[in-house]
């Protein structure tokens, strides 16, 4: 076991942290959803009359659904660019469920406007539907590329489908899900050349290579330069792997200037570590300590290829790491009284919250279900800080018979009675943090004051 806690500092920063912030949410759908808007008002301004034909009529949906689609694909980009201002506002986990939802819409918009354009054009002229596909394909200008990119959509959908992607190894599924990237240069420049809306209109054009500029450079920004100054200024290395628990391994890591980083207790990084096997796959993993000025600490138990491997890692692994990232932190607490409900490997980032979180005696409790004893991590220091602050820390484990104790409404009440007047942070497996929800939502906790984050690819 290691330990770095008893951090004054840490709880310092997190008290300043503690302003409940607007979440910008509401303000950036307002947003999306304006400019969608204008995206059909500029179809509008370009169609003279609505046709009454079903040829011209195809060919109309298939103009406004092409541009929808144009349109949701730079807001999947956009969402794609790791902003710090949405990962640590917003979380993480609600933005990737904004992009996944976003390239659904996209993927129907696109095949939409694929299936009507061609359908349309094909009642026009008066041919079949596979003459007309090889014609729009070879005689209209870039549409060999659109067609390439567009297939890369398609492929990139099918390997985002839940089924798809659970059977995938997160390396695979994120390497094909940058062609994301080379679909949308290929695509653009067909809207351009082929759209009515931007042929004979230049305040178009420029709108449109406008938004597209903007979210190339957020990536380009945020994915790529961030990433470099960040690891360049801080070079950090690998300074030890100590065992945690079962399958649990704590990694330190040594940097310079770490404090400048801004990272926050319950945040997390995106983690490579540049030796075989690691260094073309970046994880997320949470700080499960206060960071120091020239220290910071992953707790990670092994779920899978990547974390298993970090067990056998030598001391003075280079480190690359991107963030941090996450809204799970301080400044999401409204009231003074506070619950930890971890599960298994989800110990990690509550465990720092459960130090610098400022309290006084019996304000916070941490309530910690694991299998047995022996897979609870980083115990002795959880204990060390109860004891320190007069927090309360509570334990579920498995009965000698296996059975499990249920997180139920009745549980939290007994343990809590004034539970619906905490603020509560939930972090564990996708099946613990579903049934603990569901039972602060039956003990009378407002939905507002249940923080958590999924790290699920």
């Amino acid at each position: 076991m290691t330990t770095i806690q008893h951090s004054r500092a840490g709880r310092r920063q997190a008290t300043r942290r503690i302003r409940p912030r607007r979440s910008p949410a509401a303000p950036l759908l307002v947003l999306s959803w304006t400019g969608a808007a204008a995206v059909l008002w500029l179809w509008w301004h370009n169609t003279p009359a609505v046709a009454a034909s079903t040829a011209e009529r195809m060919v109309n949906a298939g103009r406004i659904t092409g541009l929808l689609a144009g349109y949701a694909i730079a807001l999947v980009i956009a969402q794609m660019a790791r902003v710090p201002a949405l990962e640590r506002r917003v979380g993480s986990d609600r933005v990737a469920g904004w992009h996944a939802r976003t390239g659904r819409y996209a993927l129907c918009l696109t095949v939409a406007h694929v299936v009507l354009i061609l359908y349309g054009y094909a009642l026009q002229s008066d041919t079949g539907i596979v003459a007309q596909t090889v014609s729009v394909v070879t005689d209209y200008p870039k549409m060999i590329k659109a067609t390439v990119g567009t297939l890369f959509l398609l492929l990139v959908g099918f390997v985002s489908a839940g089924a798809v992607r659970r059977r995938m190894r997160y390396e695979l599924w994120y390497y094909l899900h940058l062609l994301t990237y080379a679909a949308v240069y290929l695509a653009f420049w067909h809207q351009l050349a082929t759209g009515d809306e931007f042929a004979a209109n230049a305040a178009a054009r420029a709108a449109w290579y406008a938004l597209y500029a903007t979210v190339g450079a957020l990536v380009l920004w945020y994915r790529v330069l961030t990433p470099v100054r960040l690891n360049l200024l801080h070079r950090m290395r690998v300074e030890s792997v100590v065992q945690e628990a079962p399958e649990v391994v704590s990694v330190l890591i040594r940097g310079r200037r770490l404090h400048r980083l801004g990272a926050e207790a319950g945040q997390f990084f995106r983690w490579r570590f540049l030796t075989r096997g690691l260094r073309w796959s970046a994880n997320p993993y949470s700080l499960s300590a206060p960071p120091r000025p020239d220290l910071l600490r992953i707790t990670v138990k092994a779920a899978g290829g990547h974390s298993a491997a970090l067990a056998g890692l030598r001391v003075g692994t280079r480190v690359w790491a991107e963030g941090p990232y996450g809204a799970m932190t301080a400044a999401r607490r409204s009231r003074g009284k506070v619950l930890l409900l971890a599960g298994g490997a989800g110990i990690t980032p509550l465990r720092v919250l459960f130090e610098t979180l400022p309290g006084a005696p019996g304000d916070l409790t941490l309530l910690y279900r694991a299998r047995t004893a022996e897979e609870l991590a980083l115990r002795d220091e959880l204990e060390a800080i109860a004891d320190e602050r007069g927090a309360r820390l509570l334990y579920a484990v498995n009965s000698p018979e296996g059975r499990r104790p249920a997180v139920t409404a009745k549980m939290l009440r007994g343990i809590l009675p004034d539970i619906a007047r905490h603020d509560v942070y939930l972090c564990g497996p996708p099946g613990l943090a579903e049934e603990s929800y569901d039972a602060l939502r039956e003990a009378g906790v407002p939905r507002r004051r249940i923080h958590h984050e999924s790290f699920e690819f």
